[in-house]
């Protein structure tokens, strides 16, 4: 018999195993619905105004409305003044400062607030499990560097994975589970492994630039980024109001046709040193985009070079687009729905797999079970409670809050429930007596 203290060593090595393998799991759902994030935003908020195209001078209008309007309300200046050019997936005009967010009419007037905190809460959620940015996205990063561990070690832990690809051998509920395990996971190898690695290498990113700061940059980790995405640029000491957006709009579709600008980047607006990018992507192109870069008074200054210079520095700016889908348009994003459901069945199986070998050694994890279908089944749930949420409280509906207490409630009940209900169980040696008798 199992000393206590080899006892409770074995809960806390399951519970942990529990922990981490609900985190994964709820990586791969919400990533799965992450893929429709512009779709998100529409669905959230179905009355802010839309367009295929806003004009330059539109976006410049709606640029100095909204900086006047943050000095008239007496706010910090912003650092970065983002405008999002519509797109297929996303019409909307969206200006974000580093405080609050409106949407433009198309003459760029200020519409009405963006109101869509529950998609951002469910990004939120996916990128680094509602934690502070550095801690959340290392997090999320060393998930994604275990599920990259997890699809080769199963492949080199099952050599006829490749022959038995389309053999689906589920003679009895034993088998069952992990035969499609084995199947599903097959089909997808090449997708979760192109996840796994971008998924890694965007969390991880943060960490690595930080390590490389301070060893070689003298503690500066954005120095780490330059040479992909370019140096941060100096602008004039002198302000002599707001920036031009419209001319770098104008120019960017002059003389970079296939270019589809996606946001319109004001560094320090009305400050010393203001300057301006206009990002764009490129059809039939992995790159997230191209930065162009423009002084304050709208001349052209040179590109960052993701989109034709040295191959790390493309394939570095390839790794968001594979990640999340943001390329092929609508019929992608639903290759990647579907691949990513398949994962995310994947990643509940293999539990509950590990679970059934530990019963057939003798182990009864009853509340460990429970535990594990209130994480399966209660993460969708509470992620539709949230959504419930912001239907009936609003914007301001405290959605991590309601997604945390309500996914460990669930939990929490579930093992309780299981426990009692195994101490109130007869005994296999009480029920063999009873028959006896």
């Amino acid at each position: 018999m199992a000393s206590p203290s080899a006892k409770s060593a074995l809960s806390a090595h399951s519970a942990i195993g529990l922990v981490v393998g609900a985190l994964l799991y709820i990586v791969c759902v919400t990533g799965t619905l992450s893929v429709f994030y512009p779709e998100l935003q529409r669905l959230e908020q179905v009355s802010a105004p839309e367009m295929s195209q806003i004009d330059p001078a539109a976006a410049q209008r709606g640029m100095e409305a909204v900086l006047e309007k943050e000095q008239a309300q007496g706010l910090a200046p912003t650092t970065h003044f983002y405008i999002h050019i519509p797109t297929e997936d996303l019409p909307r005009a969206t200006i974000s400062t580093d405080t609050q967010a409106f949407h433009l009419d198309a003459s760029g007037a200020i519409a009405m607030p963006e109101e869509i905190a529950w998609s951002d809460f469910l990004i939120a959620l996916h990128y680094k499990l509602s934690l502070p940015n550095f801690w959340g996205l290392t997090l999320v990063g060393a998930l994604g560097a275990m599920l990259l561990a997890l699809a080769f070690t199963g492949v080199l832990a099952l050599p006829r994975i490749f022959r038995d690809a389309y053999r689906l051998n589920a003679r009895s509920a034993n088998t069952a589970l992990a035969d499609w395990h084995n199947r599903l996971s097959t089909w997808t190898l090449p997708f979760s492994l192109a996840i796994a690695f971008t998924g890694a290498a965007i969390g991880l990113g943060g960490l690595g630039a930080l390590v490389m700061g301070k060893t070689a940059y003298d503690g500066d980790s954005a120095a780490v980024y330059a040479p992909i995405f370019g140096e941060e640029m100096e602008g004039k000491e002198t302000v002599d109001g707001p920036p031009d957006v419209a001319g770098p709009l104008a120019y960017v579709a002059e003389r970079f046709p296939d270019l589809k600008p996606t946001y319109a980047i004001i560094h320090d607006p009305l400050q010393p040193g203001q300057h301006v990018q206009i990002l764009g992507g490129y059809p039939r192109r992995l790159i997230f985009g191209e930065y162009y870069n423009f002084d304050e008074s709208g001349r052209f200054l040179g590109s960052a070079g993701l989109a034709d210079g040295d191959l790390g520095q493309q394939a570095a700016a390839s790794t968001y687009n594979l990640h999340f889908g943001n390329y092929g348009g609508l019929p992608v994003k639903i290759v990647y729905f579907i691949l990513g459901m398949a994962v995310s069945v994947i990643s509940a199986t293999g539990f509950y797999i590990w679970l059934a070998k530990r019963r057939r050694r003798g182990h009864r994890d009853e509340a460990l079970r429970a535990s594990w279908h209130a994480v399966v089944w209660g993460c969708p749930a509470m992620i539709l409670t949230t959504f419930a949420a912001r239907i009936i409280i609003g914007d301001d509906a405290p959605f991590d809050a309601i997604f945390w207490t309500g996914q460990l409630l669930l939990v929490l009940v579930a093992a309780l429930w299981a426990k009692r209900r195994t101490r109130c169980a007869p005994s296999r040696s009480d029920r063999l007596k009873t028959s006896a008798a």
